[in-house]
């Protein structure tokens, strides 16, 4: 399974079924599951498309509800599902009968057609729940911050992150307050896409305060 159907797996997923955890490891590193493949172009993709020494053929496009795009000289072509270099060689093939040697480059502009896809989660007891793109090397602390901090009814150490396997989605325990007050990162673990962080509540019954 390549990073593109594996992230429309997680959509299905998080639609579906939420974060629906296989129980809590403690102690263990959550693994790499991510594995970034080529880009395949889709809906709401902003593209250029760059006609070497023909500038009236060069043009910023997006990718429209039904997955094409309008050139003209050519009219609409079938951009989605083919990745940048594949949508170059059609519209090159396509311009020969006009053009001689057309030298055709594709360019993402913005992929927003995976947007809410390429992105990491927190949630539960943080003073802002948020869902945020992305970044390699963004960390559990990161995404912490970026949710204005655990919240004072928070159970920062019984934080769990829930990472997608190709069994399922897997938790791992992640002690907030010793990251952040006691600067033990041991639990600070490098996030991926789709990554949910959960912060529960205290039980104050339990003598959490």
């Amino acid at each position: 399974m390549n990073f593109f159907s594996l992230l429309a797996s997680v959509a299905v997923t998080l639609a579906l079924v939420g974060c629906a955890g296989t129980g809590t490891k403690e102690g263990s590193v959550p693994p790499r599951t991510f594995v970034a493949g080529d880009y395949v172009i889709g809906k709401s993709d902003s593209l250029q498309i760059d006609v070497w020494r023909n500038p009236d053929l060069t043009r910023s496009l997006t990718v429209r509800p039904d997955g094409y795009i309008t050139m003209p000289l050519m009219g609409d072509i079938k951009a989605e599902g083919q990745k940048p270099e594949e949508l170059a060689d059609t519209i090159s093939e396509g311009l020969k009968s006009i053009i001689k040697q057309p030298e055709v480059t594709v360019t993402v502009l913005s992929p927003a057609s995976i947007e809410y896809l390429y992105r990491v989660r927190v949630m539960g007891e943080v003073n802002q729940p948020t869902s945020i793109s992305y970044v390699d090397g963004m960390t559990v602390m990161d995404l912490v911050l970026a949710a204005g901090g655990v919240s004072e009814f928070g159970a920062g150490s019984r934080a769990t992150l829930s990472r997608l396997t190709s069994e399922g989605y897997k938790e791992y325990k992640v002690d907030l307050d010793a990251i952040l007050n006691k600067g033990d990162t041991s639990t600070n673990f490098l996030l991926q896409p789709t990554d949910i962080l959960t912060v529960p509540e205290k039980k104050f019954w339990k003598g959490e305060f």
